[in-house]
């Protein structure tokens, strides 16, 4: 343990630092600082759209980050945030309709409770047996169809159920233009901010144009004003049921992607082998899920956001991440910012979500493309479209009292037909080898 938190002090001249370096104490915190702003726009953002409490769900990415620090040895540099992909299921499995708080989050939270613990028996095989079955379980075409279909899925939540009027549908779209604008024309901390910093600047001017001007349902800060600085979040206890369990449980296909994809990147980045604990992260990151569901926060994940600000200050030092989670862990014992994030307008946050929704599913067409997958080959042709529909169009199979949604369809749908048509693809491509 000693050892654990024991770091190289290198002094800050500029070159990459390695996850085992840290910069002198000063710098180490500004830059744990950043990261937690870096994550914060996401972090905050997913517990919303599900309707779950925010300072649960960044008191349990702090939580969550130091369980993963500890497991992983402190070799491996990240953040855990709140994960995007219990969104659709978690919606689905609550009937939530996209507005105030989840009535139904205690079904959720069981379901998320067992898929961390499914993630967890997947590392320990991981950790016994290599990676090697992952990739032929999920391959390219798999994981990528599944991301895609997430967000695909989701399309209907902020266009259908989160503007109640016109004036609020404009909203949406001046929310994912100005986001849109911060992406492409901004640079540094504000671009890699992009989606907080749309998410303040469109809620600014909504309350110009309804608290002052009077067009809309003006925002109401007499919470902000009587909620306390310091106080318990609002924890949860979970409720078991089979039918969230199905439905939320298939949610470790994406986790164990991102994980291994954001392992794979930081290898790359710091050229160092991290593969001896790929095994040891997807524990890490099952235990924080686990432990969050259980006192009523989201999955959480590793954070695409944190190799960004990573790969632009060459600092990877996992210092700085236990710097973050205890900002983060602060932060969560504040009910007044609780408040301040729960004020922010509906239609402001479902044109947030379009733009999510929309990279989520772009995500999953670049690990298409990263990986060059081969669409003229009809395996990975149905194997990517047939589930796509699935999940775009919620199809939904009962087994007796239990439903499986679109989400639950498409992923199984895109594993089983990957396993199911396998052979005969690789026969068609045998065959076509000898003619030539």
């Amino acid at each position: 343990m000693k050892n654990l938190f024991s770091w190289r002090v290198k002094a800050d001249e500029g070159g990459v630092v390695a996850p085992d370096e840290r910069l002198p104490w000063p710098q180490t915190i500004a830059m744990g600082i950043q990261h937690v702003f870096a994550m914060f726009g996401a972090t905050l953002l997913a517990p919303l759209l599900m309707g779950m409490d925010s300072n649960v769900a960044v008191l349990m990415s702090g939580i969550g980050t130091l369980i993963f620090f500890l497991i992983t040895k402190g070799k491996v540099p990240s953040y855990l945030g709140s994960s995007f992909a219990f969104i659709g299921v978690v919606i689905a499995a609550t009937a939530y309709t996209g507005s105030g708080a989840n009535p139904n989050v205690a079904v959720a939270l069981g379901g998320i409770i067992l898929c961390g613990l499914v993630y967890v028996v997947v590392g320990v095989v991981v950790q016994m047996a290599g990676t090697a079955w992952i990739e032929t379980v999920m391959p390219p075409v798999v994981t990528g169809t599944v991301v895609a279909v997430i967000g695909l899925n989701l399309a209907s939540v902020p266009v259908k159920s989160m503007a109640s009027s016109n004036f609020e549908s404009w909203m949406q779209l001046l929310t994912f233009v100005c986001v849109a604008l911060i992406a492409v024309y901004s640079k540094g901390m504000m671009q890699r901010m992009l989606l907080l910093a749309g998410l303040i600047i469109s809620t600014l001017i909504y309350l110009v144009l309804t608290n002052v001007l009077g067009f809309g349902k003006p925002v109401d800060f007499s919470a902000i004003a009587n909620a306390d600085w310091f106080g318990m979040p609002g924890f949860q206890s979970p409720t078991f049921t089979l039918n969230a369990a199905m439905l939320i449980i298939p949610v470790v296909v994406i986790l164990i992607a991102e994980n291994l994809g954001h392992i794979k990147a930081i290898s790359a980045i710091t050229k160092q082998n991290l593969d001896d604990s790929i095994g040891r992260a997807f524990i890490g990151d099952g235990v924080a899920t686990a432990v969050s569901g259980s006192v009523g926060g989201p999955g959480v994940t590793t954070y695409a956001e944190n190799i960004g600000v990573m790969a632009a200050t060459k600092v990877y030092s996992t210092a700085m991440f236990v710097v973050a989670a205890l900002v983060s862990i602060v932060l969560g014992f504040s009910p007044k910012f609780g408040a301040i994030i729960h004020a922010i307008p509906v239609p402001v946050m479902g044109g947030v979500s379009i733009v999510v929704f929309g990279l989520i599913t772009v995500s999953g067409a670049k690990i298409w493309v990263d990986n060059k997958v081969d669409f003229s080959d009809n395996r990975n042709l149905m194997v990517a479209a047939i589930p796509l529909v699935l999940g775009t169009g919620d199809f939904t199979l009962h087994f007796g009292s239990f439903a499986l949604n679109g989400l639950g369809t498409a992923t199984f749908g895109a594993i089983l037909l990957n396993q199911l048509l396998k052979g005969r693809g690789q026969a068609a491509r045998s065959a076509s080898a000898e003619k030539v």
